[in-house]
């Protein structure tokens, strides 16, 4: 099933061979090495047990190379949060796209451009790229080194706060049906400094294609990093995105995935705290209808003392969903007083629905506070009878109930515009907003 991934690469590289440094060429060579040698996972590795990644294997993507020019602001404007107020880059079918993006006036000590600049005008930070990612027994990474061609490249420099969020958006047309991207991040993060970082990976119109996304993050010594993930790709596209994640002492990495969109879909968020007293905080919230596949894989690794990590990722599926939730923290021996607690949150709406949770611990040190739990359940009874009790329509009090679910994860979010479009699409997918005023304003009533 990599026969074709083999050809379509020897017409990428024969294309693309002058447009990037010896370094990129390397790590594309063995990319293309590896997965050849890898091959797709099968549902009999474990990371993969309950994720069948066959119906990417079996179609025959082509690799996009080429800038589609199709696509209007007015197009993406619902998925810029705020177009005019912060640092965007945007990529069509996996190109940049100048005309869409804002990123003219950078404060001093800022660097955000597309990976194919990068190249020329920043080859010491490009230098770093697959310095964290594992293309050795992670195929999809393999992969991604193979073909990488654009993505973006952001480095916070030392002591310096941004206060305005960085946000990259790969955006995906009908011009990309049957095509492949493979993006390519780059987030470096100074000591002392402070930044909030935004993907987002949508679609305008229903095609179907392949988008299997990298991104490497460094947060060095005292550094703060915000770093959320939107994932609301085509009801036909497969998505699979990873994150490789590594701090230095007292550090804080302040994670975020939301994912509600494409047909498969798999997150994957790796974090290694590598300095004494450092942090990490990993969210998430999914949800998915119809015959949708959802899964989202983590991994936070306590290699030094005084670290603490906290996770909650909450899903919500309905009709023939299927939600995975694998998460692991490993703690090394000389990991002592390591703090972690990890919880996993499922509602399920439909009895055809489904969900495998995977909460896991491997600690190896003695002075530890470890805790983790899973919890899958359908509406709370007793509050769906206190709602009706209390004047409000049967349906709008499953609506409101399932939303709360939803939201009660959406709030961890400390950057206000995210926040509030994360509730508007979560009130809008269970259709709150639709009802009537006279129920709404029912709901008002409870717990008056």
């Amino acid at each position: 099933m990599t026969t074709g991934y083999q050809e379509s690469f020897a017409r990428f590289s024969a294309h693309q061979a002058a447009a990037a440094p010896a370094h990129v060429s390397e790590l594309r060579r063995k990319g293309i090495e590896r997965f050849a040698a890898l091959g797709f996972p099968t549902t009999r590795n474990e990371d993969w047990h309950f994720t069948s990644v066959s119906p990417i294997a079996e179609h025959d993507f082509t690799m996009l190379v080429e800038a589609s020019g199709d696509v209007r602001k007015t197009h993406i404007e619902q998925y810029l949060f705020c177009p005019n107020d912060w640092y965007a880059l945007v990529f069509v079918n996996g190109r940049f796209a100048p005309e869409l993006s804002t990123i003219a006036e950078l404060p001093a000590g800022v660097t955000v451009m597309p990976l194919a600049k990068a190249y020329v005008d920043a080859p010491e930070l490009v230098s770093r790229i697959g310095t964290q990612v594992d293309a050795e027994t992670q195929a999809f990474s393999a992969l991604n080194s193979a073909f990488m061609l654009d993505g973006s490249v952001v480095h916070i420099e030392k002591d310096v706060e941004l206060t305005r969020p960085i946000h990259l958006v790969y955006v995906t047309d009908p011009h990309a049906a049957k095509g492949m991207t493979h993006p390519r991040n780059l987030i470096v993060s100074d000591a002392n400094s402070r930044a909030t970082v935004i993907e987002s990976y949508v679609s305008v119109g229903s095609a179907t294609y392949f988008t299997n996304a990298v991104t490497e993050v460094s947060v060095a010594q005292g550094a703060t990093l915000h770093h959320y993930k939107i994932q609301r790709e085509s009801a036909r596209a497969f998505h699979v995105g990873t994150i490789q994640v590594e701090q230095a002492r007292d550090s804080h990495y302040f994670s975020f995935s939301f994912a509600t969109g494409a047909q498969l879909s798999r997150t994957n968020v790796y974090t290694l705290l590598a300095g004494e007293g450092c942090g990490a905080t990993l969210n998430g919230l999914y949800m998915l209808d119809d015959a949708q596949h959802g899964d989202h894989q983590t991994l936070i690794v306590h290699r030094e003392p005084n670290c603490y990590s906290r996770e909650l990722y909450k899903g919500v599926l309905d009709a023939q969903s299927h939600g995975v939730f694998n998460g692991k923290v490993y703690v090394h021996p000389e990991a002592q007083k390591t703090d972690g607690k990890q919880t996993n949150k499922v509602l399920l709406l439909s009895e055809r629905a489904q969900i495998d949770a995977k909460p896991q611990l491997e600690i190896f040190a003695d002075d530890v506070k470890c805790t983790h739990g899973a919890t899958v359940g359908q509406l709370d009874q007793v509050s769906l009878f206190y709602m009706k009790s209390r004047g409000v329509g049967n349906e709008l009090a499953r609506r409101l109930l399932t939303y709360a679910f939803a939201a009660d994860v959406i709030e961890t979010l400390e950057q206000p515009s995210v926040r509030d479009e994360l509730e508007a699409i979560t009130l809008a997918r269970f259709n709150v907003a639709e009802l009537p005023a006279g129920e709404l304003a029912g709901a008002e009533t409870v717990g008056a």
